[in-house]
């Protein structure tokens, strides 16, 4: 079985195809993915630019770049390159999901819910986005729908103890509150640590619950 290489012996092979080569989009999309794993993101950036410079369809370096932005906390950046990316890849619904988790750290709510609902059409197992679009809807306020959303997502992904959690503020936000500690408890039992303002608000209804 042949060794893995060494990532910086990977990344100053990649280098010298470039130096040789350096209109070959693949090294620099390599070269690209080597840097971001490896935490050099500025690096990165310019490497993944690059692959898009000498390609005229890397959609992938331009998702990459969303990753990169996302650390960096450039949510408008992360927009920028994921637009990019679905209008060379329309079909492509983890570039959708990117947008509408951007949008929705942004709280542009109603951009957020198209791009959640187009991942969502395209690859309806995407599992955060189903729960970025429960928590679409309950910045918009619309707990119906969140509770909708959420119930379809712990249904196909009930292992998923963060949609538990969200899917008991969102009961909890209706005022059904026996619903709400179920799903929290449920998140609970999975190991899953709610915010302990949450615990204290359900305590009352608890406590009324079991008397």
């Amino acid at each position: 079985m042949k060794k893995p290489m060494d990532a910086e012996v990977f990344i100053a092979e990649q280098k010298r195809i470039l130096a040789e080569n350096p209109d070959c989009a693949n090294s620099s999309y390599n070269l690209g993915v080597a840097l971001m794993q490896e935490g050099k993101l500025d690096e990165a950036i310019e490497a993944f630019n690059d692959a898009i410079l000498n390609s005229g369809r890397m959609f992938e370096g331009y998702v990459n770049l969303g990753y990169i932005y996302f650390k960096k906390g450039q949510m408008d950046k992360v927009i920028e390159v994921n637009l990019k990316a679905v209008e060379i890849e329309p079909r492509y619904a983890r570039g959708y999901a990117n947008l509408g988790f951007a949008y929705l750290q942004m709280c542009k709510t109603d951009e957020a819910i198209e791009a959640l609902e187009k991942a969502i059409e395209l690859n309806p197992r995407i599992a955060q986005a189903w729960n970025n679009l429960m928590n679409a809807y309950m910045q918009k306020g619309d707990t119906d729908k969140a509770i909708e959303v959420g119930e379809k997502l712990v249904e196909m992904a009930p292992t998923f103890a963060l949609a538990h959690n969200n899917l008991a503020f969102a009961y909890y936000s209706r005022g059904n509150y026996d619903k709400a500690i179920e799903y929290l408890d449920k998140a609970i039992s999975m190991g899953f640590e709610p915010h302990p303002d949450f615990i204290e608000a359900l305590k009352p209804h608890r406590d009324e619950k079991q008397g």
